[in-house]
């Protein structure tokens, strides 16, 4: 799949992100569209080999939509300037763990985990990591890990979450207020032959975060 004309419309577009411009290259961006939808549907396809609750996922309901909600913003421009999907058992409406593709220029990425998760989800995801800590530390310490993600991202508390001691052993964890996991490709990667192999290759390795993440919130 060659995602250099998507690559080259979101370029294009994060320099002339307007309704005007927007509306001449339509038919562009409609193309590139259904080159990502494709490519969706063909990451699904593969993750469902190995999470079953993929399977059947319909890529439309993945696929953010490119209008910007301009309404309590102070940026006004009407156009995100990437592709974004999450893919998970509810297609971007999916509240547990799920997986992630973006394609933005400078910012290609894809991993997954569970992002601002409600409180009792976050809840469940510190009490497994105050209990059962060693699967979660054996994977991060891991040499696969290290040099696909190198560590788990997300926002933190400035301090210990409610009902933790500040000097807990796994502090630096319990802080966290998301979950989850990527690898940046640079442009190159993103174009070249071997890219969607790496890619389901990346997907598997989150997919063993996300199991982490699943038995502490079922």
């Amino acid at each position: 799949m060659d995602l250099k004309p998507t690559v080259k419309f979101l370029k294009d577009l994060s320099v002339n992100n307007n309704k005007e411009w927007f509306d001449t290259n339509r038919k562009t961006y409609e193309a590139c569209r259904k080159q990502f939808l494709g490519l969706v549907e063909n990451i699904i396809g593969e993750i469902a080999k190995f999470d079953p609750e993929l399977t059947g996922v319909d890529p439309k309901k993945c696929v953010f939509r490119i209008n910007r909600d301009i309404r309590f913003s102070k940026d006004k421009t009407p156009y995100k300037t990437n592709f974004g999907a999450l893919m998970g058992a509810n297609g971007k409406k999916t509240e547990g763990t799920g997986f992630y593709m973006h394609l933005a220029p400078g910012q290609n990425f894809a991993g997954g985990g569970i992002y601002m998760p409600p409180p009792e989800t976050l809840a469940a995801i510190r009490q497994e990591i105050d209990y059962n800590p060693e699967g979660l530390k054996k994977l991060l310490a891991s040499k696969d890990f290290k040099e696909t993600f190198v560590d788990i991202k997300g926002d933190k508390l400035k301090t210990a979450p409610k009902g933790y001691p500040k000097d807990h052993p796994n502090i630096e964890l319990l802080r966290l207020k998301s979950f989850y996991v990527i690898k940046e490709f640079t442009e190159r990667e993103l174009t070249s032959e071997g890219f969607f192999e790496e890619l389901i290759s990346t997907y598997k390795k989150a997919h063993e975060f996300n199991k982490y993440l699943k038995e502490a919130i079922s």
